[in-house]
Order: structure tokens, then C-alpha cells, then sequence
């Protein structure tokens, strides 16, 4: 049975599109990364996803509706949820244990997210990373079948992050599914089964990290700079070297060149008397495939940068127009909930988890 079943699910808010169409179906103990900026209908497809919402479509978890499904089988972190802030971090995991018939002891997981050594610390003292990690632990207490984490590592320093990394893989090694939602290429590269990319509010592509680079990503490239600009005039370097090459600005760009072959570049260089000043070996990855098919790049924050026009490979027509990421958002007002955020009743300790 597959953990997540979505079909053509869709929200509109008065007349946004925040989700379009989107169908996907995730695996019991599988890592399911959704990739995608600020504003691409992540959060809003997350709380479809668990029943938090109102949606056109289907959506079974475990083969029920979400709103059917034993909550105690569900953890969920939302992007913006915020605990009392004057709780301490082991009076907040304890609180949301509470509220589940069965729990994990809190000590264990807290020890889990790393932070047993501050666990007496206030929530409004806490690092940044700390307190992310402290939201972690109230969606683990519960030991759920599906973990929902919504940008979980947002904030988090790179340490923290790659122990969280580890134990999510722990989690779906013992059999949780794992459902996350980041900006963080890397993330989604070095932790998810499945990547979804998610683009204005449509699903342009699902795969296996490796699979998606393979497809969409490109070719490897070598970049040779500082060359003396006429250099290579009136040479036989270009054909010489094996592999589709241009040279402009100084710059020698070699393609499809693999770490084995920058060595018979290099000598062949050499043996011409080209001198240059720096060598620079890339290999495309998921930002690559997300630029390829969305024509945006994402920064650090989780902003969109358009920077061409991108296909879809669903829709065969352009993934991004100039004002679409300005105009699908997950932060428009639900009004099931009558909030313009993820932070429903939730972001505070005074009742169940829905």
C-alpha cells in the first residue's frame, strides 16, 4: 500500500491557483523530497496532503481520506509553526506527547534531534536552530507511520542539519515514511528516495536525484580560465582535445568531460604551450535540472530567479512567466481556516494535533 496517494489535486484561493493539478503517490519508508521556491505551493500542498485544507481532487494516506486516518499515525511540522515561547524545550515535547494515547519518551526524543544538553532551555532562548529542532521532536514524539516536515531544516546550522539528515534516514530504515518539503537542492540531493520539482503549483517532474540529473541536468563541464586571448587563434587545441569545446572571453568551456579525462585536457594544453590560470571541474546536479526545466534558479533563501524560459514537460509550454511566482502563493488565506499562514491552532499548546 503506498503510504500518499494524490490525484489532480488543486487549491484556489479567490481566484489564486496555489496548487494545479498535481498527482503523486509516495512509498511506505520512503525519504519524498518537494522541491521548489518560496511561493511554489509546497505548503499548501502539504496541508491538502494531511487534511488541513480544503481541495479539489483525491488524497488517501494509507488508503483513507486524511481526515479519516488515525491521527496518531501522522506527524506533522508545519513551515511557520511556533510553540509558547516560554515552555522549555522538554516541557514542549512532553506537552505534545501528551496528547497521543501512546508516545515516545521525551527525554529520547530530544536526545534524538540533538538536543538533550539544552532541553531545560526556554523555547524564546533558543537558537534559531535549536527551536527548529525542538518543532522536529514535538512531530517525532508521537513515533508516527508518515512524518510530514514541512522546510524542516530551515535555520538550521550545517551541523544540525546533517544530523537531522541521519535521522530521517533511520526513521525510513525502520519503516516511516518521510515527507519533506525544502529549498535546499543539496537536501533534497543527498537525503530524498524521490525528488518532486514543484513550479508555480505544478508537479514538472518526479525521479530519483540521480535520475533527474541523468535526464535533465546536462553535461559535465570543464572550465579552463585565464587563457591569453590569442592563444588558441589559428590552433588545432580545440580539435585536438576530444571534446565539444569553445573558448571566448579567455575561457576555455570543455564538455562531457569526466574526472578520468581532465588529465588528457591538461596534456593537451600542455603540449601546445597554453598557459591558463585556474581549472575548474563541475558536474550538473538538481539545481541544474530545476533550471533546465523551470528556467528560475533558486538563491539561498528560497527565492525564484528567472533566468530563461524552461519547458514542462507536462504542459509542453513555459513553466514560468514573469509574474506567476508573485502570484501563486502558500501563504494565501485559507478560508477553512481563516489564517493567511501554516500556523493554525497548532502554534500553540492549547489542544490535539488535527
Amino acid at each position: 500500500m503506498d503510504a500518499i496517494v494524490a490525484e489532480d489535486v488543486s487549491r484556489t484561493y479567490d481566484g489564486t491557483v496555489a496548487v494545479d493539478g498535481v498527482s503523486l503517490s509516495v512509498d511506505e519508508g520512503e525519504i519524498f523530497a518537494l522541491v521548489g521556491p518560496n511561493g511554489a505551493g509546497k505548503t499548501t500542498l502539504v496541508r491538502a496532503l494531511t487534511g488541513t485544507t480544503e481541495y479539489d481532487g483525491r488524497v488517501e494516506l494509507f488508503g483513507q481520506p486524511p481526515r479519516e486516518l488515525d491521527r496518531e499515525r501522522i506527524g506533522l511540522l508545519p513551515q511557520d509553526f511556533t510553540p509558547a515561547e516560554r515552555l522549555s524545550a522538554r516541557e514542549l515535547v512532553a506537552y505534545y506527547g501528551g496528547l497521543y494515547d501512546e508516545a515516545r519518551d521525551p527525554e529520547a526524543v530530544l536526545a534524538d534531534v540533538g538536543m538533550a544538553a539544552a532541553a531545560a532551555g526556554t523555547y524564546e532562548t533558543l537558537s534559531g536552530g535549536q527551536q527548529r529542532r525542538t518543532c522536529v521532536a514535538t512531530a517525532l514524539v508521537n513515533d508516527p507511520d508518515l512524518l510530514v516536515l514541512d522546510e524542516p531544516t530551515t535555520g538550521v546550522d550545517p551541523a544540525g542539519r546533517r544530523a537531522l539528515w541521519a535521522l530521517l534516514e533511520d526513521l525510513a530504515a525502520a519503516g516511516t515514511t518521510v515527507f519533506v518539503t525544502t529549498h535546499y537542492m543539496e537536501e533534497a540531493e543527498q537525503l530524498a528516495d524521490r525528488v518532486g520539482l514543484l513550479a508555480d503549483g505544478q508537479l514538472v517532474a518526479v525521479d530519483a536525484p540521480d535520475a533527474l540529473v541523468a535526464e535533465y541536468g546536462g553535461r559535465s563541464v570543464l572550465s579552463v580560465d585565464g587563457i591569453d586571448e590569442g592563444a588558441l587563434d589559428g590552433t588545432a587545441v580545440l580539435a585536438d582535445l576530444q571534446y565539444p569545446a569553445e573558448f571566448a572571453d579567455g575561457r576555455l568551456t570543455v564538455r562531457n568531460v569526466q574526472p578520468e579525462g581532465i588529465a588528457d585536457v591538461v596534456d593537451t594544453l600542455a603540449a601546445a604551450g597554453v598557459t591558463y590560470e585556474s581549472l575548474t571541474w563541475t558536474e550538473p546536479d538538481l539545481e541544474d535540472v530545476y533550471l533546465e526545466l523551470t528556467g528560475q534558479a533558486l538563491t539561498s533563501g528560497g527565492e525564484a530567479v528567472v533566468t530563461g524560459s524552461g519547458d514542462s514537460p507536462e504542459t509542453g509550454t513555459s513553466a514560468r512567466a514573469g509574474t506567476e511566482t508573485s502570484t501563486r502563493t502558500d501563504t494565501a488565506t485559507d478560508t477553512d481556516t481563516g489564517t493567511g499562514t501554516d500556523t493554525d491552532d497548532r502554534d500553540r499548546p492549547e489542544g490535539r494535533r488535527p
